[in-house]
């Protein structure tokens, strides 16, 4: 399953809002400096979904606000 994420850095808190059901809106409280927003972001959907990080890909956008994330699916 793939989903287009808009990331928000540098935020008080932390946020996982899902505007359909392949889009969602996210506040990360890290800076975007050495792949930091982008640990705490596939940490994010590690908890949410309950899957491992190792199984959460980011397929683009690596190293833009808006991404494209991988997740594998769930029963």
């Amino acid at each position: 399953m793939k989903f287009s994420v808009k990331v928000k850095t540098n935020q008080k808190t932390q946020e996982l809002k899902f505007v359909s059901n392949q889009e969602c809106i996210v506040r990360l409280k890290s800076l975007p400096i050495e792949g930091k927003a982008n640990q705490e972001l596939i940490s994010l959907f590690s908890e949410h979904f309950k899957i491992p990080k190792k199984e959460i890909k980011i397929v683009s956008g690596e190293h833009s606000k808006i991404k494209w994330i991988e997740i594998p699916l769930t029963d």
